[in-house]
């Protein structure tokens, strides 16, 4: 479903106070905060810095440590590390400092596999909802790289937006777009240009109200242009691409800018590479078409080759599937199957661990008691 139009650091747009409400504060946020007591005080976290946070609250931004609880949190699970998009409860005390007590549990989440390959997860953004994939029409789209990625937007649980940029660089922008949107089934595809103002309005209308929108992309391919030119000020650092038409790294962390009109916008350093850390509803939605085919095969367990019966194969002879999108389904169900095995593994030596610490308490319980 495409859409065809007719345009800051933290520091930048720093208010005295801000109304929580224009980033999403609501009474469900509300309740669920008052559960935890009277002596903190909410606020988004914006960016997050090696054990310090920069959270915007009602009585402006502020600076803040990881408090105990959190840090006993995050060693039991790095997932549940303070993320830019984040509610969080600050407590201040007597000496001046401050910290962020408690998270409040967050309503989508993106998270991708770690670059090692171990099985944890790192979150790259949360209580999102709009995860917009920023992907230059100049070179020409990685469509592989675009399902991955949409993958990864679906599994969060917020609703993917594909913005193709540098419109003004192309002549056949719409030829490409129809490509992109047949690799995004139910998902909107809107060309922009932040030289020409080309579909800014479009992009800013997905703010409107409370929302916040992600952006996700590799380096240099329009994210930090394309939130000023939302912002409507230079708040961001820009650089040009490379000639070979690489990206140049531009944001280096996570950063939620405040919109003028209220929503949000989360700049993300550029992603080299995305790794799925689960697959289940996120393949499903990218791959809709190949799900449909699927279930009308003859066997529930076909493999979708050579078996008799196959309505993948057969819709790929009759032209309503292409060999490519085939082929990428099954490389990211590869990914998706050994990043499982990777967890089951981790649980499997996680409840070893925990019978051997039971198993030794009880031998020295038993010597104390001779």
């Amino acid at each position: 479903m495409r859409t065809v139009a007719g345009t800051p650091s933290l520091g930048a747009v720093q208010h005295p106070g801000t109304d929580l409400r224009a980033l999403g504060w609501d009474p469900a946020w509300e309740s669920l905060a008052s559960s935890y007591g009277d002596d903190c005080r909410p606020g988004r976290v914006a960016r997050v810095d090696r054990g310090l946070c920069t959270v915007i609250t009602e009585d402006g931004v502020a600076r803040v440590t990881w408090g105990s609880d959190v840090l006993e949190g995050v060693a039991a699970d790095p997932q549940a590390s303070p993320c830019t998009g984040d509610w969080a409860l600050i407590r201040e005390w007597p000496d001046g400092r401050a910290t962020v007590e408690a998270l409040l549990p967050r309503r989508t989440a993106i998270v991708r596999a770690e670059a090692s390959g171990t099985s944890t997860g790192q979150v790259l953004a949360a209580n999102v909802g709009v995860v917009a994939i920023v992907v230059a029409l100049h070179p020409e789209p990685n469509l592989g790289r675009l399902e991955r990625m949409l993958a990864l937007a679906w599994e969060s649980g917020a609703q993917p937006l594909v913005l193709l940029t540098k419109a003004d660089l192309v002549a056949e922008a719409e030829l490409i777009a129809d490509d992109v949107e047949a690799a995004a089934p139910g998902v909107d595809v809107i060309c922009c240009s932040t030289v020409t103002g080309e579909g800014i309005d479009l992009v800013r209308e997905r703010l409107a109200g409370t929302a916040t929108m992600v952006m996700l992309g590799i380096s240099g391919h329009g994210k930090s242009s394309l939130t000023n030119a939302l912002l409507g000020a230079d708040a961001l650092t820009v650089r040009a691409i490379r000639s070979d038409g690489k990206g140049r790294h531009t944001s280096v962390r996570r950063e939620l800018i405040v919109m003028p009109a209220g929503g949000a916008v989360i700049d993300t350093p550029g992603l080299r590479g995305v790794g799925l850390q689960e697959g289940g509803d996120g393949m499903a939605s990218t791959f809709p078409d190949i799900t449909r085919f699927a279930s009308e095969c003859r066997f529930s367990d076909c493999l979708h080759d050579a078996e008799p019966g196959c309505a993948v194969q057969a819709a790929i002879a009759e032209g309503a599937l292409a060999v490519r999108r085939l082929d990428s389904w099954r490389k990211l169900q590869r990914e998706v199957a050994w990043m499982a095995s990777r967890s089951d593994s981790r649980l499997r030596a996680e409840q070893r661990k925990k019978w051997k610490r039971i198993t030794m308490a009880n031998r020295h319980s038993g010597r104390g008691a001779r």
